[in-house]
């Protein structure tokens, strides 16, 4: 069974053949993969927060979803276990766009011969991948307070090992507004949908006592 390929084959950041087109044969890409990232947001946004560790990369390069993936599963379980859910909140900040194609090679007696043809095959969409464009762009985000900041940059030292290329980890004091502003927002949406089955309720009640 074919295996996926290292990520020194898919480190490049080429211009990519991606045009599509409401004729289909005139698409280069007829169909779009989907991401195999789960989540963007992790533990409890809504609460307010001291202090942000930042993964930082260092270099420009693409990332695959599968890589992305493995990096969010280690830290969000690391900050579950030490931390508690309702004690932190991580973000990830990329989503992957970019569609890598890959010419399909035979394996086994006769590959070599089997192989051979055009020099550069369009090749079919196998996986997508977030594309750094320049270096010093934010992956990860973790917001904590003063009792998980050793927890929370453990979490990041072992998420940094599942990435592609170099990356730094960025400390900072959080800005008031900037966790206070999605509070306030997460506050009107859920105080709008409780006015809403409230209404619906005497609604009910009202057509039942008819």
């Amino acid at each position: 069974m074919a295996k996926t390929r290292k990520f020194s084959a898919y480190r490049s950041l080429d211009k990519p053949y991606t045009r599509t087109s409401k004729y289909r044969a005139k698409s280069y890409i007829r169909m779009t993969k989907n991401p195999r990232i789960v989540r963007w947001h992790m533990g409890s946004p809504q609460k307010k927060y001291a202090y942000v560790y930042k993964l930082i990369s260092k270099e420009a390069l693409q990332i695959r979803d599968l890589a992305i993936e493995s990096c969010r599963t280690v830290v969000n379980r690391h900050l579950e276990k030490y931390i508690g859910k309702e004690n932190y909140y991580l973000h990830l900040r990329l989503y992957p766009h970019h569609i890598i194609r890959e010419h399909a090679l035979a394996s086994g007696a006769g590959a070599d011969r089997m192989s051979s043809g055009m020099a550069r095959p369009f090749g079919k969409p196998v996986h997508i991948a977030a594309q750094l464009k320049k270096p010093g762009q934010t992956l990860f985000e973790v917001f904590v307070n003063k009792s998980g900041l050793a927890e929370a940059k453990k979490a990041m030292n072992k998420g940094k090992t599942k990435l592609p290329g170099t990356y730094t980890i960025q400390f900072e004091k959080v800005e008031v507004k900037e966790v206070t502003v999605k509070a306030a927002n997460k506050i009107k949406v859920q105080k709008a949908v409780e006015e809403k089955a409230q209404a619906v309720k005497a609604a009910k009640k009202t057509i039942a006592a008819e």
